[in-house]
């Protein structure tokens, strides 16, 4: 069983290596790629400031993220 510390990072890895691309490869992933990108930042700052809520919620939602 991961730890949020552990899976976070995974779930922003596969958002930013995997999704981004194919989002931004086409013209109409334009505002699913904005959107990817805010919860990417807001995954980011989380993390630095140490807010688990936060970080709670914003995994969910990059879980949310599919092709």
């Amino acid at each position: 069983m991961e730890t949020l510390g552990e899976a976070l990072p995974k779930e922003m890895a596969r958002v930013r290596d995997k999704l981004l691309p194919v989002y931004d490869a086409i013209p109409t992933g334009v505002f699913g790629a904005t959107m990817m990108r805010a919860d990417l930042d807001r995954a980011a700052k989380a993390m630095i400031e140490g807010d688990v809520v936060e970080m709670m919620r914003v995994y969910e939602s990059l879980k949310g993220y599919t092709l």
